[in-house]
Protein backbone atom coordinates (compact mmCIF):
# COMPACT_ATOMS: atom_id res chain seq x y z
CA UNK A 1 0.00 0.00 0.00
CA UNK A 2 1.29 3.45 -0.88
CA UNK A 3 2.31 5.51 2.16
CA UNK A 4 -0.08 8.30 3.10
CA UNK A 5 1.41 11.81 2.99
CA UNK A 6 -0.43 14.74 4.61
CA UNK A 7 0.50 18.14 3.17
CA UNK A 8 -0.62 21.15 5.23
CA UNK A 9 0.08 24.44 3.50
CA UNK A 10 -1.59 27.20 1.49
CA UNK A 11 0.20 25.71 -1.52
CA UNK A 12 -0.65 22.13 -0.57
CA UNK A 13 -2.48 21.41 -3.87
CA UNK A 14 0.65 22.49 -5.78
CA UNK A 15 2.89 20.13 -3.81
CA UNK A 16 0.39 17.28 -4.10
CA UNK A 17 0.02 17.75 -7.85
CA UNK A 18 3.75 17.96 -8.51
CA UNK A 19 4.70 15.08 -6.23
CA UNK A 20 1.96 12.86 -7.63
CA UNK A 21 3.28 13.46 -11.14
CA UNK A 22 6.89 12.79 -10.16
CA UNK A 23 6.59 10.25 -7.34
CA UNK A 24 3.23 8.47 -7.68
CA UNK A 25 4.21 5.71 -5.25
CA UNK A 26 2.63 7.70 -2.38
CA UNK A 27 -0.87 8.99 -1.64
CA UNK A 28 -0.80 12.77 -1.19
CA UNK A 29 -3.55 14.50 0.81
CA UNK A 30 -3.59 18.31 0.54
CA UNK A 31 -5.27 20.77 2.89
CA UNK A 32 -4.80 24.15 4.53
CA UNK A 33 -7.68 23.70 6.96
CA UNK A 34 -6.60 22.68 10.50
CA UNK A 35 -9.76 20.66 11.22
CA UNK A 36 -9.48 18.82 7.91
CA UNK A 37 -5.82 18.12 8.64
CA UNK A 38 -6.78 16.43 11.91
CA UNK A 39 -9.40 14.35 10.09
CA UNK A 40 -6.91 13.29 7.41
CA UNK A 41 -4.00 12.62 9.77
CA UNK A 42 -4.79 9.09 11.05
CA UNK A 43 -2.64 6.65 9.14
CA UNK A 44 -0.33 9.32 7.73
CA UNK A 45 3.29 8.21 7.58
CA UNK A 46 4.59 11.63 6.47
CA UNK A 47 3.56 15.22 7.23
CA UNK A 48 4.79 18.14 5.11
CA UNK A 49 4.25 21.77 6.13
CA UNK A 50 5.63 25.01 7.52
CA UNK A 51 6.88 23.90 10.93
CA UNK A 52 5.26 26.60 13.12
CA UNK A 53 1.86 26.14 11.49
CA UNK A 54 1.46 22.35 11.36
CA UNK A 55 -1.51 21.75 13.71
CA UNK A 56 -0.36 19.90 16.82
CA UNK A 57 -3.66 17.92 16.97
CA UNK A 58 -2.88 16.62 13.47
CA UNK A 59 0.54 15.48 14.63
CA UNK A 60 -1.04 13.77 17.65
CA UNK A 61 -3.61 12.06 15.41
CA UNK A 62 -0.96 10.68 13.05
CA UNK A 63 -0.14 7.53 15.00
CA UNK A 64 2.76 5.63 13.47
CA UNK A 65 4.19 8.75 11.86
CA UNK A 66 7.62 8.16 10.30
CA UNK A 67 8.79 11.58 9.23
CA UNK A 68 7.99 15.30 9.17
CA UNK A 69 9.34 17.41 6.30
CA UNK A 70 9.36 21.06 7.36
CA UNK A 71 9.02 23.64 4.61
CA UNK A 72 10.94 26.03 6.86
CA UNK A 73 14.50 26.04 8.16
CA UNK A 74 13.49 26.56 11.80
CA UNK A 75 11.84 23.58 13.49
CA UNK A 76 11.92 24.73 17.14
CA UNK A 77 8.33 23.69 17.84
CA UNK A 78 8.86 20.25 16.29
CA UNK A 79 11.94 19.56 18.40
CA UNK A 80 9.96 20.07 21.60
CA UNK A 81 6.81 18.20 20.55
CA UNK A 82 6.59 14.97 22.62
CA UNK A 83 4.48 13.30 19.92
CA UNK A 84 7.47 13.48 17.56
CA UNK A 85 9.86 11.51 19.75
CA UNK A 86 11.56 9.04 17.44
CA UNK A 87 10.10 10.68 14.31
CA UNK A 88 12.59 11.76 11.63
CA UNK A 89 12.78 15.49 10.95
CA UNK A 90 14.09 17.29 7.87
CA UNK A 91 13.85 20.92 6.80
CA UNK A 92 14.32 23.22 3.80
CA UNK A 93 17.63 24.73 4.81
CA UNK A 94 19.56 26.35 1.99
CA UNK A 95 16.73 27.78 -0.11
CA UNK A 96 16.42 31.19 1.57
CA UNK A 97 19.52 32.92 0.23
CA UNK A 98 17.85 35.07 -2.46
CA UNK A 99 15.03 36.54 -0.35
CA UNK A 100 17.12 37.01 2.78
CA UNK A 101 19.89 38.70 0.82
CA UNK A 102 17.47 41.03 -0.93
CA UNK A 103 15.93 42.07 2.39
CA UNK A 104 19.41 42.68 3.80
CA UNK A 105 20.31 44.92 0.84
CA UNK A 106 16.95 46.71 1.07
CA UNK A 107 17.47 47.27 4.79
CA UNK A 108 21.00 48.61 4.36
CA UNK A 109 20.00 51.00 1.57
CA UNK A 110 16.93 52.20 3.47
CA UNK A 111 19.00 52.86 6.59
CA UNK A 112 21.86 54.55 4.76
CA UNK A 113 19.54 56.82 2.79
CA UNK A 114 17.12 57.38 5.71
CA UNK A 115 14.30 56.21 3.48
CA UNK A 116 11.65 56.26 6.25
CA UNK A 117 12.13 60.04 6.48
CA UNK A 118 11.85 60.37 2.69
CA UNK A 119 8.52 58.51 2.79
CA UNK A 120 7.30 60.62 5.73
CA UNK A 121 8.24 63.77 3.79
CA UNK A 122 6.26 62.51 0.82
CA UNK A 123 3.16 62.09 2.99
CA UNK A 124 3.69 65.58 4.42
CA UNK A 125 4.38 67.17 1.04
CA UNK A 126 7.89 68.22 2.09
CA UNK A 127 10.60 68.66 -0.58
CA UNK A 128 13.82 68.03 1.36
CA UNK A 129 16.89 67.21 -0.75
CA UNK A 130 19.83 65.77 1.14
CA UNK A 131 23.06 63.93 0.46
CA UNK A 132 22.64 60.20 -0.06
CA UNK A 133 25.00 57.69 1.54
CA UNK A 134 26.25 54.87 -0.69
CA UNK A 135 26.95 51.21 0.02
CA UNK A 136 30.02 51.50 -2.20
CA UNK A 137 33.18 51.49 -0.11
CA UNK A 138 31.40 50.43 3.07
CA UNK A 139 32.25 47.37 5.15
CA UNK A 140 29.61 44.69 5.68
CA UNK A 141 30.13 42.28 8.58
CA UNK A 142 28.03 39.10 8.51
CA UNK A 143 27.62 37.12 11.72
CA UNK A 144 27.07 33.46 10.89
CA UNK A 145 28.60 32.03 7.73
CA UNK A 146 26.12 29.57 6.29
CA UNK A 147 24.57 29.36 2.83
CA UNK A 148 22.59 32.58 3.25
CA UNK A 149 25.73 34.50 4.22
CA UNK A 150 27.52 33.24 1.12
CA UNK A 151 24.64 34.42 -1.06
CA UNK A 152 24.54 37.81 0.66
CA UNK A 153 28.29 38.25 0.14
CA UNK A 154 27.88 37.55 -3.60
CA UNK A 155 25.00 40.02 -3.83
CA UNK A 156 26.75 42.76 -1.82
CA UNK A 157 30.10 42.55 -3.61
CA UNK A 158 28.90 44.26 -6.83
CA UNK A 159 27.86 47.26 -4.73
CA UNK A 160 31.56 47.76 -3.97
CA UNK A 161 31.36 46.62 -0.36
CA UNK A 162 34.13 44.99 1.68
CA UNK A 163 32.88 41.77 3.27
CA UNK A 164 33.95 40.40 6.65
CA UNK A 165 32.45 37.57 8.66
CA UNK A 166 32.25 36.17 12.17
CA UNK A 167 32.39 32.41 12.72
CA UNK A 168 34.06 29.82 14.91
CA UNK A 169 33.39 27.10 12.37
CA UNK A 170 34.90 28.47 9.15
CA UNK A 171 38.28 30.17 8.80
CA UNK A 172 38.00 30.87 5.06
CA UNK A 173 34.88 31.51 2.98
CA UNK A 174 34.84 32.44 -0.73
CA UNK A 175 33.95 36.08 -1.24
CA UNK A 176 34.95 37.23 2.25
CA UNK A 177 37.89 39.55 2.84
CA UNK A 178 38.40 38.49 6.44
CA UNK A 179 36.91 36.08 9.00
CA UNK A 180 36.86 36.86 12.73
CA UNK A 181 36.33 34.42 15.59
CA UNK A 182 33.31 34.98 17.80
CA UNK A 183 35.59 36.14 20.60
CA UNK A 184 36.59 39.03 18.31
CA UNK A 185 33.00 40.00 17.43
CA UNK A 186 33.20 43.47 19.07
CA UNK A 187 36.28 44.24 16.98
CA UNK A 188 34.59 43.04 13.81
CA UNK A 189 31.53 45.19 14.51
CA UNK A 190 33.70 48.18 15.39
CA UNK A 191 35.21 48.06 11.90
CA UNK A 192 31.87 47.55 10.11
CA UNK A 193 29.51 50.10 8.67
CA UNK A 194 26.77 47.45 8.51
CA UNK A 195 26.42 44.29 10.57
CA UNK A 196 23.93 41.63 9.44
CA UNK A 197 23.03 38.88 11.90
CA UNK A 198 22.41 35.50 10.24
CA UNK A 199 23.69 33.08 12.88
CA UNK A 200 21.31 30.28 13.98
CA UNK A 201 19.76 30.77 17.42
CA UNK A 202 20.70 28.53 20.33
CA UNK A 203 22.28 28.66 23.79
CA UNK A 204 25.66 29.53 22.27
CA UNK A 205 24.26 32.45 20.27
CA UNK A 206 21.78 33.86 22.79
CA UNK A 207 22.54 37.61 22.89
CA UNK A 208 25.68 37.04 20.83
CA UNK A 209 25.22 40.70 19.88
CA UNK A 210 25.27 42.02 23.42
CA UNK A 211 26.12 45.31 25.18
CA UNK A 212 29.86 45.05 24.50
CA UNK A 213 29.41 44.43 20.77
CA UNK A 214 26.78 47.16 20.42
CA UNK A 215 28.96 49.61 22.35
CA UNK A 216 31.82 48.86 19.93
CA UNK A 217 29.79 49.91 16.86
CA UNK A 218 30.64 53.08 14.98
CA UNK A 219 28.42 56.09 15.78
CA UNK A 220 27.14 55.74 12.22
CA UNK A 221 27.05 51.93 12.22
CA UNK A 222 23.89 50.00 11.39
CA UNK A 223 22.63 46.65 12.68
CA UNK A 224 20.37 44.37 10.63
CA UNK A 225 18.94 41.30 12.37
CA UNK A 226 17.46 38.62 10.09
CA UNK A 227 18.14 35.57 12.27
CA UNK A 228 16.19 35.32 15.55
CA UNK A 229 15.34 37.99 18.08
CA UNK A 230 17.22 36.19 20.84
CA UNK A 231 20.54 36.66 19.03
CA UNK A 232 20.49 40.36 19.92
CA UNK A 233 20.23 41.90 23.38
CA UNK A 234 17.18 44.02 22.63
CA UNK A 235 17.50 46.16 25.76
CA UNK A 236 21.07 47.10 24.88
CA UNK A 237 20.09 47.82 21.27
CA UNK A 238 17.09 49.94 22.27
CA UNK A 239 19.28 51.99 24.61
CA UNK A 240 21.83 52.58 21.83
CA UNK A 241 19.10 53.71 19.44
CA UNK A 242 17.38 55.94 21.99
CA UNK A 243 20.64 57.57 23.02
CA UNK A 244 21.76 58.02 19.41
CA UNK A 245 24.95 56.00 19.86
CA UNK A 246 24.58 54.08 16.57
CA UNK A 247 23.32 55.00 13.13
CA UNK A 248 20.24 52.78 13.25
CA UNK A 249 18.84 49.27 12.98
CA UNK A 250 16.57 47.20 10.79
CA UNK A 251 14.89 44.34 12.63
CA UNK A 252 12.93 41.52 11.03
CA UNK A 253 12.88 39.28 14.12
CA UNK A 254 12.17 39.81 17.79
CA UNK A 255 12.33 37.90 21.07
CA UNK A 256 8.52 38.11 21.24
CA UNK A 257 6.53 37.69 18.04
CA UNK A 258 4.25 39.11 16.87
CA UNK A 259 5.90 42.27 18.17
CA UNK A 260 3.50 43.71 20.80
CA UNK A 261 1.71 46.91 19.84
CA UNK A 262 3.26 48.67 22.85
CA UNK A 263 6.83 47.64 22.02
CA UNK A 264 9.15 50.67 21.98
CA UNK A 265 10.78 49.32 18.80
CA UNK A 266 7.78 50.43 16.73
CA UNK A 267 8.72 54.06 17.35
CA UNK A 268 12.42 53.82 18.19
CA UNK A 269 14.55 56.44 16.42
CA UNK A 270 16.35 55.30 13.26
CA UNK A 271 14.74 51.86 13.48
CA UNK A 272 12.98 49.92 10.71
CA UNK A 273 10.64 47.11 11.76
CA UNK A 274 9.58 44.33 9.36
CA UNK A 275 7.26 41.46 10.42
CA UNK A 276 9.57 38.43 10.11
CA UNK A 277 9.31 38.32 6.31
CA UNK A 278 12.97 37.64 5.51
CA UNK A 279 12.41 34.05 4.46
CA UNK A 280 9.23 34.73 2.48
CA UNK A 281 8.98 34.91 -1.29
CA UNK A 282 6.22 34.78 -3.88
CA UNK A 283 7.90 31.68 -5.35
CA UNK A 284 8.59 29.90 -2.07
CA UNK A 285 6.70 26.75 -3.06
CA UNK A 286 8.80 26.52 -6.23
CA UNK A 287 11.99 26.99 -4.21
CA UNK A 288 11.02 24.31 -1.69
CA UNK A 289 9.74 21.70 -4.13
CA UNK A 290 13.17 20.32 -5.22
CA UNK A 291 14.12 19.74 -1.57
CA UNK A 292 10.79 18.06 -0.78
CA UNK A 293 10.99 15.93 -3.92
CA UNK A 294 14.54 14.80 -3.12
CA UNK A 295 13.66 13.79 0.44
CA UNK A 296 10.44 12.07 -0.68
CA UNK A 297 12.35 10.09 -3.30
CA UNK A 298 14.80 8.93 -0.63
CA UNK A 299 11.99 7.93 1.71
CA UNK A 300 10.15 5.97 -0.97
CA UNK A 301 13.33 4.14 -1.94
CA UNK A 302 14.48 3.15 1.53
CA UNK A 303 12.28 4.55 4.28
CA UNK A 304 13.47 6.78 7.08
CA UNK A 305 16.94 5.21 7.02
CA UNK A 306 17.47 6.55 3.49
CA UNK A 307 16.68 10.17 4.36
CA UNK A 308 19.63 12.49 3.90
CA UNK A 309 20.10 15.64 5.99
CA UNK A 310 18.08 14.35 8.92
CA UNK A 311 18.24 16.86 11.75
CA UNK A 312 20.00 15.90 14.95
CA UNK A 313 17.81 16.78 17.92
CA UNK A 314 20.95 17.54 19.95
Amino acid sequence: MNPKVLIFDSEAPFYARELTARLPEAEYLATNDPDEAVALAPGAKVIIGLAPFIPEPAISAAKGLDWVQALTTGIDNLLTNPDLKGVALTNCSGIHGPQMSELAILSMMALARDFPTILANQQAGVWDRRKQSLLMGKTLCIIGLGAIAETLARVARPFGMQITGVSDGRAEVPGFDRIYRRADLPRAMAEADFTVVLVPYGPATHHIVGPEAIAAMKPGGYLVNLSRGGCVDEDALLAALTEGRIGGASLDVFAQEPLPADSPFWHAPRCIVTPHIGGFSDTYHEQALPVVEARMSEYLSGGVAALKHRLDRE
